[in-house]
């Protein structure tokens, strides 16, 4: 649980928010998710996930869905045809879980300016201004 020491918030290792935050330690387990929760019948094949998740390669994917069926979000339901299919479906507990998934994706879309303004600063803070144009040999440093 976290605990107050003077007067200050310590979130230990075993705390709930830690651990649900534990839970986005995956870049992509919070997509996927949402994916799920909004794909019919909450359910998907993995090459539909695949194409839905621009950038995700399918060996990212592959450990996302081993990753949230192991914690129980999903389940992997494997059909008795040929060639296989393969779909996965948010379970009870991952449907609790996508919900408040959802409001942070509300927010993204309600506050798109505030994003964007959070990248601009970002990109301002990174980038390194240089005393003059950059060079195009590449075996040039730019130190």
């Amino acid at each position: 649980m976290p605990a107050w020491v003077d007067g200050k918030l310590f979130f230990y290792a075993d705390s709930p928010p830690r651990r649900l935050m534990d839970l986005f330690s995956l870049k992509w387990s919070s997509m996927v998710l949402h994916a799920l929760y909004h794909w019919p019948e909450k359910r998907a094949r993995t090459g539909e996930l695949q194409r839905s998740l621009q950038g995700i390669s399918k060996k990212m994917l592959f450990q996302t869905l081993k990753e949230l069926e192991q914690r129980g979000l999903i389940a992997r339901h494997v059909y008795d045809v040929v060639p296989p299919k393969v779909d996965y479906r948010l379970t009870p507990l991952g449907l609790t879980f996508a919900a408040p998934i959802e409001q942070m994706y509300q927010w993204g879309l309600e506050n798109q300016a505030a994003l964007d303004a959070m990248e601009g600063n970002l990109r301002q803070a990174t980038d390194v201004p240089s005393d003059g144009p950059p060079s195009l040999d590449p075996s040039v440093s730019a130190d």
